[in-house]
């Protein structure tokens, strides 16, 4: 039996949940954009399932994990969810991403693309779960716009060279961009890397229509930043559930 939401954890998240809209609309204001065009993805990494739940019923239905072992934790102790993979994904790990996960925003590699497709197209002709089902599965690819080491992602010329064998791929959906700001503590410093994924972004789409215009950017540190960059797709963790240990 799975235990009900702490009242207490849900007024909680409710208030942080509310805050961080307020800080969207300012950001949208400023910028010019309808805060409707934005969506959140509470990164949910370390946090309990009774936490979690508590996300839920304060409106945070739209969770992140970073592993497919702690995810499959998690998924079937939070009723009402829905998952976004954020972090990389080993290729070994891509069958069991595909029963866990309602999109992937970290497609990383022209293998990783291929293999997702070839395992949908398999377990769909052998009736076994994807969570997907029936239509693609949703990506984003990774893009490291700044040539950062420290970073994955393809690079800026792999993008455009494998861009157009991923968008033929029938059972990927490119729903469009990711990438991770600058890990400074100048916030402002993460905007060259978003403006840089939104003019890639307009660049690709203007010769592979198949790629969507969605962007997933911006974290808790550089969010607002992110916002009036053109971001649609925000991936909150610290801002909502506090600071949690390292791992």
């Amino acid at each position: 039996m799975i235990d009900l939401a702490a009242p207490a954890d849900v007024v909680r998240l409710r208030a942080a949940h509310e805050a961080i809209h307020r800080r969207i609309q300012a950001a949208c204001l400023r910028s010019g954009r309808d805060p409707a065009g934005i969506e959140l993805v509470a990164v949910s990494k370390t946090v309990p399932p009774e936490v979690l739940r508590a996300a839920v019923a304060a409106g945070l239905a739209l969770l992140g994990e970073n592993r497919v072992q702690e995810a499959l934790e998690k998924v079937g102790a939070v009723p009402g969810a829905r998952w976004h993979m954020i972090g990389h994904l080993q290729a070994n790990k891509a069958a069991r991403a595909l029963e866990l996960f309602d999109e992937v925003e970290s497609l990383d590699s022209l293998r990783l693309a291929q293999r997702l497709n070839h395992l949908i197209e398999t377990r769909l002709a052998h009736r076994r779960p994807v969570r997907c089902a029936p239509g693609p599965l949703p990506v984003y690819l990774q893009v490291n716009v700044d040539d950062d080491p420290a970073k994955g992602g393809f690079g800026v010329a792999e993008i455009a060279r494998e861009l157009p064998e991923m968008a033929a791929l029938p059972h990927l959906e490119l729903r469009g961009l990711m990438t991770v700001g600058r890990l400074s503590e100048a916030p402002e410093l993460s905007r060259l890397t978003f403006v840089r994924l939104r003019e890639l972004s307009a660049r690709l789409r203007a010769v592979e229509p198949r790629l969507g215009a969605g962007l997933s950017m911006g974290m808790t540190d550089d969010f607002e930043i992110a916002v009036e960059e053109g971001s649609t797709l925000l991936r909150i963790g610290r801002a909502i559930f506090g600071d949690r240990p390292s791992t």
